[in-house]
């Protein structure tokens, strides 16, 4: 589409029938480069008819009451319930804090199994602040949506109160990958989470097996994934009796920010004189970073050191192919749109359900194989 104007008739179009896209994926189907995209949605969003979020781009926010036109996603979505194709409570919506990395899979998974009911799911977008995360979902009630799904932000007073606000809706809530804090231990919302730190504890023990006694722990800054996978890594080294873990915890800048490999040098120099033999690294591409960084000064992957990380997006295509735990995402999306309907056709003798999945640990090249012949205790 060579056509500036065909292009954003092609983005307005794929948004009002998706709620949010990702900018990747618009890339992909225009043909055309990052920055081609991005003016396009500019020129959208300047003309009221898109909001720019991060990572993509979604319908814009209306105002209280619905005001301003009623567009064509709207009156079809209406005449689908008027008409009895659709069921109510299927018209699902779902709020994320981004639609790249980790979340795809999770959308996916939610989508497919909203599909399989007969129904439709729209997506929104927020940016991990319970102010924007409030407007995407009252954006969304203003549509019509009869079920929700929503990945808030669940901390301070802010989080606090939008879960509170979440509660009193009248319609079924369910909270994908978060949990009420203990402040609000009775909150009657269902929530579909993972085993974060059982994951932890997946890798620490994998580790330990092939030998290693001092496993560092190294998560990128901002990960709201990152208290949980702590936590496990500290439980796990603890009932395993394994050396203190001081020295062995830290935080990295995103990869390939600025500065990023002064700082995964002297993260590595770090692990190395606290005894480190191993890394257990969030996430993926932070791994990466630090094989890279660590085969430029001469330690080989694995037989210098060993290295498992957490979310497995990537990891596969890293070389050498990383060990990772996996948590399921596609399937933790699917549960949750699954429970959200339940909780639709049957609101009031239901019980509260809180689910939590398991990650699975998968075994590649980079933690080498040297339980047979090293015992942990000689590590």
């Amino acid at each position: 589409m060579a056509l500036a104007s065909e292009r954003q008739e092609f983005i307005l179009a794929t948004v009002r029938e998706q709620g949010t896209v990702r900018l990747a994926d618009l890339v992909d189907r225009l043909g055309v480069t990052a920055v081609t995209v991005r003016r396009d949605v500019t020129t959208l969003a300047d003309r009221g008819l898109v909001a720019r979020v991060h990572g993509g781009v979604t319908l814009p926010y209306r105002g209280q009451g619905g005001q301003g036109a009623q567009g064509p996603d709207e009156r079809t979505a209406r005449g689908a319930f008027a008409s009895g194709r659709l069921p109510d409570q299927a018209f699902v919506g779902m709020v994320v804090p981004t639609v790249e990395y980790y979340w795809p899979a999770v959308i996916q998974g939610a989508q497919s199994a909203v599909a399989a009911a007969g129904g439709r799911l729209v997506l929104r977008a927020s940016a991990y602040d319970a102010a924007e995360d409030r407007r995407q979902v009252t954006g969304l009630l203003e549509r019509g949506v009869r079920t929700l799904l929503v990945a808030p932000t669940n901390t301070g007073e802010a989080g606090q109160d939008l879960l509170r606000w979440l509660g009193t809706l009248n319609i079924p809530v369910v909270l994908v990958e978060r949990l009420p804090p203990p402040t609000l231990p009775t909150l009657p919302l269902d929530a579909v989470t993972t085993a974060h730190n059982l994951g932890a504890g997946l890798a620490v023990r994998h580790l330990v097996t092939l030998g290693h006694r001092r496993i560092a722990f190294i998560t990128a800054r901002f990960s709201p994934t990152t208290k949980a996978l702590r936590e496990g890594w500290r439980e796990t080294i603890a009932s395993l009796g394994l050396p203190d873990h001081e020295g062995l915890a830290h935080d990295v800048p995103p990869y390939g920010s600025a500065g990023w490999a002064d700082a995964y040098d002297a993260t590595l120099r770090a692990c190395r004189e606290a005894g480190a033999t191993a890394l257990f690294v969030h996430s993926d591409s932070e791994a990466i970073g630090l094989v890279e960084r660590a085969r430029d000064h001469g330690l080989t992957v694995p037989d210098g050191l060993a290295v498992i990380t957490y979310d497995d997006e990537v990891a596969a295509a890293a070389d050498p192919p990383l060990t990772a735990v996996r948590p399921q995402k596609h399937r933790l999306g699917a549960l949750a749109a699954e429970m959200a309907l339940a909780r639709a056709a049957d609101p009031v003798e239901r019980p509260v359900h809180r689910l939590q999945l398991w990650p699975t640990l998968v075994v590649r090249a980079s933690c080498g194989g040297m339980a047979a012949a090293t015992p942990p205790a000689n590590r």
